[in-house]
């Protein structure tokens, strides 16, 4: 094992494959300990939601009885729901926000969460896993200990949540269901939507009703923005915007920036109707966007919004309309600057800020670099109305620049994440540097894949975009490029749904080798969702395929993936026979992988496959055997500078000297490869090489080494965001 020494008072050690050495007892425990594990993320609760207000008035029945409910439901020994109600954009989400600020925060010591589901639903459907994998980053565990399915996410986050007096907020509930799943173990989740949801109520949620505002509440609210407003001229603005806080804002925003105009011009404007579109379905789908139904007073509220967003958008100036007029043309729900001077607009920067002086747009609350803008729901469905009237030649061109902005923006990203790995589609014209309006979008890996996983509801949207266009290659570009993304994210249900729309581009352009690449990661998602049998049918219809391509490193994907379910089918035989004949057909067709890379060659391919095929080899029992093709396979990787394989081969020479019965070869092995994980921050890895430690150490009966992996799996655990291990039974 690198760094280890011969003194340490009389230990012994020898030499075995590769760089591992044998060590005795005591400075196998001094190595352990000595191990550097990173410094733990700051111990900072999150505090995740849109910032409150500084001007709010004649909410005070409102907020009493959220804070009421709050005070009640954490008194209780379980979790509480508290369902707030009200039209689209007549305040809910600004209402949590104060009373979050004015009190709640004290009785939710240990964070914040939030979500907004709007963002994560498609066809009427939330990813929850996706929510929940947010949900357990903020609450800082590491990435790499995020499971891929929703059972798991849901377990995982029951679990590091279980002692934590949290708040979870969630914006746009739709269902019931949706809202269950994200109830804290402990704590409070504050729901907010445009209708009841009867089965909550009946689960003991508490309903807060959020009207629009009645007239004296919303002049006083108009006078706190606009001082100098007679009280008459401010009523007529309150009923013009049907008491709708968004509305109001809206125009009075609009007004704050033009000091030559009086409130008297707004009243006259909203009165006359001068902005109107004329068009009826755009007030009908702007109430339904709302949430209101079809009665008289909810449809006087869509149509007073509908007239203030007519004058306030007619009212900026060109380049701000134009802008505006994008944002309804874009797929997905944010944007950056760079994406809207990729798609054409111009003078962003002021365009933006008018946006958001106006109150048309909102920034978006964002962890990473660049900064992100959207529209409110109502106003979006307002400017994707207003889209609808561009000729269907520049609403095509524009899709056309987004469409061809992710899919090369996409392919850097995957190069930066996966390096040189196997790709079909050929590297984008266009240098990195071309894609931003000023840098560049990101610089390394990590930061490549924080951008790819911030605009992942956004590249969901374009390659649904992209289908419905026929931009077929860019469909299955785009898909290949986000593997980078899905992979390392365990986006699994998003790579599902992407993938199948690959596969019919793929058909749509005859290319048998890109619906292979296409099929498998469908697969291989499938397969990391335990779903086998779905994985398997993919794989199947692959195959039929295999004939049709030329580069045999496809042939290579599909075997693996064949012999992955095969060694996951036998993991889960009973009888250790049928076990054995599962590692046997695993190992046949990893072997034909390996043979299918060695005919590239493809080094990172060989190293990959033949480390497959010791698995199975050691699945099957044939010890001898894998420790053969490791060395074969450590040495590919020294010399091709494969470094973060050597931990993954380590691991499976442990397991083979331990079914040889050589437990201090086996502790070796398992040693250097948690050296080797350390090192390359592969912590994943690093925690298997504890926990199989661990396990030789007891079966050794080496209390010192088991004690050493038992502290230093625990500190790991703590640091990556998780629970210490049980403490084991004597």
């Amino acid at each position: 094992m690198n760094g280890l020494g011969t003194d340490g008072g009389g230990s012994t050690h020898n030499t075995v494959s590769g760089d591992a050495v044998i060590v005795g007892p005591l400075l196998m425990a001094q190595h352990i300990e000595g191990i550097q594990l990173p410094p733990p993320p700051p111990d900072v609760p999150p505090s995740q939601g849109p910032m409150p207000s500084r001007v709010f008035v004649n909410r005070t029945k409102e907020l009493a009885d959220l804070r009421d409910a709050a005070l009640s439901l954490a008194a209780g020994p379980e979790p509480g729901v508290v369902l707030v109600v009200g039209v689209g954009g007549v305040g809910k989400t600004q209402l949590v926000a104060q009373a979050v600020r004015r009190e709640l925060h004290r009785l939710f010591p240990d964070g914040q969460l939030y979500v907004d589901l709007a963002d994560h639903r498609r066809d009427g459907a939330v990813d929850l896993a996706a929510v929940l994998g947010e949900f357990l980053r903020a609450l800082r565990v590491h990435k790499d200990y995020v499971p891929g399915g929703l059972a798991e996410r849901t377990a995982l986050f029951r679990s590091v949540a279980a002692t934590l007096r949290l708040l979870v907020k969630v914006d746009n509930v739709q269902h019931a269901p949706e809202a269950r799943a994200l109830v804290p173990p402990q704590g409070l989740l504050v729901a907010t939507g445009r209708r009841v949801l009867p089965s909550l109520l009946m689960d003991g949620a508490v309903l807060i009703d959020v009207a629009p505002l009645d007239g004296a509440a919303g002049t006083e609210l108009v006078r706190r923005w606009h001082a100098d407003a007679d009280e008459g001229t401010a009523a007529d603005v309150v009923r013009l915007c049907a008491g709708h806080p968004l509305a109001l804002r809206a125009a009075l925003e609009w007004l704050a920036a033009r000091p030559q105009l009086t409130l008297d011009d707004v009243v006259r404007d909203l009165t006359a109707g001068r902005y109107g579109t004329g068009d009826d379905g755009v007030r009908e789908a702007t109430g339904v966007a709302m949430g209101v139904g079809g009665g008289t007073e909810d449809g006087g509220v869509g149509e007073a919004v509908d007239t203030v967003l007519d004058s306030v958008v007619a009212g900026v100036s060109g380049h701000t309309r134009h802008l505006y007029d994008l944002l309804g043309v874009l797929p997905g729900t944010t944007a950056t600057a760079d994406l809207l001077t990729a798609a054409g607009a111009t003078r962003v920067d002021e365009g933006l800020g008018e946006l958001l002086s106006c109150r048309l747009a909102v920034l978006v609350e964002s962890s990473d670099r660049p900064r992100r803008y959207r529209l409110h729901d109502v106003v979006r469905a307002h400017a994707r109305l207003r889209a609808r009237a561009l000729p269907e030649e520049r609403r095509r061109a524009v899709l056309r620049l987004v469409v061809d902005f992710y899919a090369d923006a996409a392919a850097h990203g995957d190069a930066l994440v996966l390096g040189d790995r196997f790709r079909i589609q050929p590297p984008p014209v266009r240098p990195l540097s071309e894609l931003a309006a000023r840098g560049t979008l990101f610089t390394g890996r990590p930061d490549a894949l924080e951008w790819l996983d911030a605009e992942r509801v956004n590249f969901r949207a374009v390659i649904r975009v992209a289908a419905d266009e026929g931009w077929y290659e860019e469909v299955w570009r785009l898909c290949e490029s986000l593997w980078a993304l899905y992979h390392s994210r365990k986006h699994l249900a998003d790579c599902v749904e992407s993938g199948l729309l690959g596969i019919e581009a793929a058909q749509h352009q005859a290319r048998p080798d890109v619906e292979i690449r296409m099929r498998n990661q469908v697969a291989r998602a499938a397969y990391e969702l335990g779903d086998l049998d779905r994985a398997e049918s993919q794989l199947d219809a692959a195959a039929d395929l295999l004939g049709l391509a030329g580069d045999p490193r496809l042939s290579g994907v599909v075997q693996e993936s064949r012999g992955l379910i095969a060694l996951a089918r036998g993991r889960s035989e009973e009888s250790p026979g049928a076990a054995r004949e599962r590692a046997e057909e695993a190992r046949q067709l990893f072997e034909r992988a390996l043979a299918a890379n060695r005919a590239v060659p493809d080094p990172h391919g060989i190293v990959v496959q033949s480390y497959n095929v010791a698995q199975a080899l050691v699945a099957g029992e044939r010890w001898a055997d894998a420790l053969d093709v490791l060395d074969e396979a450590a040495e590919t990787a020294r010399t091709t500078g494969d470094e973060p394989m050597l931990p993954r081969i380590d691991l499976v020479r442990a397991h083979a000297f331990a079914g040889l019965g050589s437990l201090d070869r086996a502790v070796a092995a398992a040693g250097a490869a948690a050296d080797a994980a350390a090192g390359l921050k592969q912590f994943a890895k690093l925690d298997q090489a504890l926990e199989l430690l661990t396990a030789l150490a007891d079966r050794a009966e080496d209390r010192p080494l088991r004690a050493a992996c038992e502290e230093k799996l625990g500190a790991l655990r703590r640091t990556m965001g998780l629970r210490p291990p049980a403490a084991p039974t004597a």
